[in-house]
């Protein structure tokens, strides 16, 4: 079939098997490119699909030669219809790892669930014994509680006050004010169900007892702190109670594994362009002028860019890992200095539909959103019939 990204609001409903594996291998060059990682060998990488996740994966085996599972919950293909794009990015990984004679399995599932915790504890018993490193990277927006079995859904929602501010449709360049209404409790509450560390902690739980966690292991969980012209929708508002929540809970993870020498941390990332950020109220405004200012000034990361400096020049250089006054990597240094936040505050007054195609990088903004999908790579022909059936070795 000929596959052409088809666009619904903030979400597209195609994804290009070809233009996925090119992604993947643009990244792996990337991670080539940069030289050995002296990092951890056996490695488990829950939300491995896409994004930071599936930078993780690529950053450690092609980094430091690592054996890896990755959990994740896409939905594969059918005649006529294609994949989740990360469903063709852990096709392509596994496509390459073999290439490189590197372990690689996967496991397609809802990794919330107890079932697929014992299916990965099962895999990890078989194939590699214990790991050494697991990197959470979860982004789903419902979990099902494996305990009570409620369907719980988070919400993107300021405290305590209705939240007014400017965003922009990234489809059409239309700049306009938006109102969110203020969460309650039950909104606060189902979010940090869903966003927060308890999953988390639920995987170290059940990997510890079932003694597949090695001596010395390293878990690191992602969030994000973001701006001030952010603030009351993100870090102040229902996502921020479910990221302060999740950074909580390296601490509770680090003192369970002091008897294994093991390690919980958080890295706070910084602002891309994925599914979850479009869909939030003024963060594609923010990113469109953050893109602008980076890359004029050479700053300028995509994921797996963040990953492998996050890699390389935090978690594996020999010496502690730097942590900020709350025990957080930050490995969001750059986008937070204060001559980029200064800079972003300014053209946010002056930021209007008219105005906003030069103040801003809408262009890389779009051009990020389609990547993200397999669409707008070099060197793939989108007009040849392509082939959607693409299996994901270890699954089929």
């Amino acid at each position: 079939m000929i596959i052409e990204p088809r666009m619904r609001g903030f979400i597209c409903l195609t994804s290009h098997p070809k233009g996925c594996e090119q992604n993947v291998k643009n990244q792996i060059e990337y991670i080539k490119s940069k030289g050995k990682i002296n990092g951890p060998k056996r490695i488990l990488v829950i939300g491995a699909s896409t994004g930071f996740g599936l930078a993780s994966r690529i950053t450690s085996a092609f980094g430091a030669d690592a054996s890896t599972i990755g959990v994740f919950f896409e939905k594969p293909p059918s005649e006529g219809k294609t994949a989740s794009p990360g469903w063709y990015n852990s096709a392509a990984f596994e496509q390459e790892a073999e290439k490189a004679g590197l372990y690689a399995k996967s496991i397609n599932g809802d990794a919330f669930s107890k079932e697929v915790k014992q299916q990965t504890i099962d895999m990890i018993k078989a194939d590699l014994g214990q790991v050494d490193q697991i990197i959470y990277s979860l982004a789903s927006p419902v979990r099902m509680h494996p305990e009570t079995g409620v369907l719980h859904r988070s919400t993107l929602k300021p405290i305590g006050g209705t939240f007014t501010n400017k965003t922009v449709d990234f489809h059409t360049g239309n700049v306009s004010n938006v109102s969110i209404e203020p969460a309650n409790e039950d909104d606060i509450a189902n979010t940090v169900t869903v966003m927060g560390g308890e999953d988390w902690m639920m995987w170290i739980d059940a990997m510890k007892e079932a003694g597949v966690l090695a001596d010395g292991l390293t878990t690191i969980a992602y969030s994000y702190i973001g701006p001030e012209v952010t603030e009351a929708v993100y870090r102040k508002g229902t996502i921020g109670r479910a990221k302060d929540h999740l950074e909580a809970t390296a601490f509770e993870i680090t003192d369970k594994l002091k008897d294994i020498n093991g390690k919980g941390y958080v890295s706070v990332n910084k602002a891309l362009v994925t599914q979850a950020s479009s869909a939030i109220p003024v963060i594609p405004l923010y990113i469109s002028l953050l893109y602008k200012i980076m890359k004029a000034e050479g700053i300028h990361e995509g994921c797996i860019e963040q990953i492998q400096r996050l890699y390389a020049d935090r978690l594996y250089t020999g010496n502690a890992v730097p942590v900020d006054d709350k025990g957080r990597i930050r490995i969001d240094d750059w986008e937070m200095r204060d001559d980029v936040q200064e800079r972003i505050a300014k053209l946010w007054k002056e930021s209007t539909t008219e105005s906003l195609v030069e103040l801003g990088d809408l262009a890389g903004y779009k051009q990020d959103f389609l990547n993200l999908f397999g669409f707008g790579f070099d060197g793939v022909d989108y007009d040849a019939d392509t082939n959607e059936m693409v299996k994901i070795k270890s699954i089929n």
